[in-house]
């Protein structure tokens, strides 16, 4: 299938953005990667990329063309997938794109007891916020997206939903982990706050609560990574929230308190996938894997 072979050329010409880094990356001669661009463009009758003094872009009509190229790649992945479960190998590859939220234990945990029994199967796992996310779905980089919060989208097949809470992390050792029951949000006002940004699920949801009240939470620390807001909490009294099952930890160290005050509103963790897009046979079987063993909120 060389043809397939000098599609991929160009789709990752696209990807990088040049000739030198897309040969790099297909470990082939940067001039056949260029012989080729240019077979096609002359096949098609017009340039599919605009050569730049730094790279390459794509055209209007490059645009249209690898729409084509990662459509057939999508399709010939399912069609590859369905010979596969014929022969009964169960191989193939899931393509995933999750929130980080997934990633410090349920994630990991979810493949493993998937491969228990498909234990032929690749796993690509892209972490990313939900715009990101989605992009990955759409370009056919992704089979799945398991992200939180998802609005709706009228391209975007919503599989299945967990509703989640959001809790109050903090180190075993903080004031907080003695009190009985749930912590409300004046509790945390006079300690550090240690917050994800604004425009990620979790933040989102709280601020939103907060703008109805005259309650104001100011975060020493900001960041986009989950893991660095989590390992502070090992440095100083301080507090972040975090949804039900990103709040999980297994060093016993860091602890999750609910969240108590009324009228909290629940969010929902979304598994998704491009709507009109029949999946590969594994990754739908890995979609129900996870539609019946996610753990309840």
């Amino acid at each position: 299938m060389n043809h397939l072979r000098f599609l991929q050329y160009v789709d990752e010409v696209a990807r990088a953005g040049s000739v030198r880094q897309a040969a790099e990356r297909l470990h082939v001669a940067a001039s056949a990667v260029n012989r080729r661009v240019q077979d096609i463009e002359d096949e098609l009758g017009t340039p599919i990329f605009e050569r730049l003094p730094r790279g390459m872009r794509l055209t209007a009509a490059g645009e249209l063309f690898i729409r084509y190229i990662r459509s057939r790649a999508a399709d010939l992945d399912l069609v590859r997938s369905e010979i596969e479960d014929l022969e009964g190998l169960r191989r193939g590859s899931v393509r995933l794109v999750a929130s980080q939220a997934l990633v410090p234990g349920y994630l990991s945990g979810a493949i493993a007891g998937f491969r228990q029994s498909h234990a032929l199967v690749e796993f690509q796992v892209l972490i990313a916020d939900q715009v990101r996310a989605m992009e990955a779905l759409r370009t056919f980089e992704a089979d799945l997206a398991l992200v939180f919060n998802l609005a709706p989208d009228a391209d975007i097949h919503r599989i299945a939903e967990f509703e989640q809470s959001l809790r109050v992390m903090m180190h075993r050792s903080h004031p907080l982990a003695q009190h009985d029951g749930p912590v409300r949000l004046n509790d945390c006002v006079d300690f550090p706050l240690v917050m994800p940004y604004r425009n990620i699920g979790a933040r989102a949801m709280l601020d939103q609560f907060l703008a109805r009240r005259s309650l104001k939470l100011k975060p020493i620390i900001e960041s986009n990574n989950f893991e660095f807001l989590r390992s502070y909490l090992y440095q100083e009294h301080a507090l972040s929230f975090q949804i039900g099952i990103g709040a999980a930890t297994n060093d016993g160290e860091l602890i999750s308190k609910e969240l108590g005050d009324r009228g909290f509103p629940k969010g929902h963790l979304v598994l998704a996938s491009l709507r009109g897009r029949q999946l590969p046979v594994i990754a739908h079987a890995f979609a129900e894997h996870l539609s019946a063993t996610f753990p309840m909120s």
